[in-house]
């Protein structure tokens, strides 16, 4: 059995507080909650904070406020990523403030104390493929990460290169209301219509995917 629901977030325009503003951790966390949109609220102390995310807060990019969490500090937020584990006192009071409030929070390798855990994430175009080993072994969940993302050892990510091509078509599919079920879908998406899509022929793979669906579609009216 699964030990969590596997999802997305939407964070566009919903406030994220990260708690650490380290080189690493802190600032990847920051990082990634700007690229999906979030706007970022950085609690970490001046002698802390790396100049990556100093220079974010000087340009307006995100807020920072110069010190460690205070009682309070969960007001307003949606989620919450604490970077900084190093007082277990923190972390606790931060998660007893995040469940009164009822926002989701991960502590970074602090499992019981999270509602949410981060999987490892491998990106192409519009695909993200999320791993997760439920917090038991983070270095299996990367090492997976990083043989996916190596295309001589996974050919799957080749199909996100296909992306907008097969958005397209599916934007086509409901205005023409095709009646095509989501295992037709997938079969009509063909290993030689991608061998004819890398090799630079996007028209002709595009006109035998809307071929496929118009054949499922009749087919459904039989």
């Amino acid at each position: 059995m699964p030990r969590y629901y596997g999802m997305y977030l939407d964070v566009k325009d919903r406030l994220g507080i990260v708690f650490g503003g380290d080189a690493h951790e802190g600032e990847r966390k920051v990082n990634y909650l700007l690229e999906c949109g979030a706007k970022v609220k950085l609690f970490s102390p001046d002698d802390e904070i790396s100049p990556a995310l100093r220079t974010k807060s000087d340009a307006g990019e995100i807020e920072w406020i110069d010190r460690k969490y205070q009682a309070g500090d969960l007001a307003g937020s949606w989620v919450v990523i604490v970077a900084d584990t190093s007082s277990m006192d923190t972390n606790e009071a931060i998660s007893k403030e995040a469940t009164e409030r009822n926002i989701l929070l991960n502590v970074m390798d602090v499992t019981p104390l999270c509602t949410w855990i981060a999987p490892s994430l491998i990106q192409r175009n519009d695909v993200t493929v999320a791993v997760s080993t439920a917090g038991s072994s983070p270095a299996l969940a990367r090492r997976l990460r990083e043989r996916m993302s190596d295309e001589k050892n996974c050919q799957c990510l080749r199909w996100a290169d296909m992306g907008p091509l097969l958005a397209d078509v599916r934007l086509e599919q409901r205005a023409r209301e095709l009646k095509v079920t989501p295992n037709e879908w997938a079969d009509s998406i063909t290993d030689q219509m991608l061998e004819i899509f890398e090799s630079g022929n996007a028209d002709k793979a595009r006109a035998m995917l809307v071929e496929a669906l118009e054949a499922h579609d009749a087919a459904s009216q039989v």
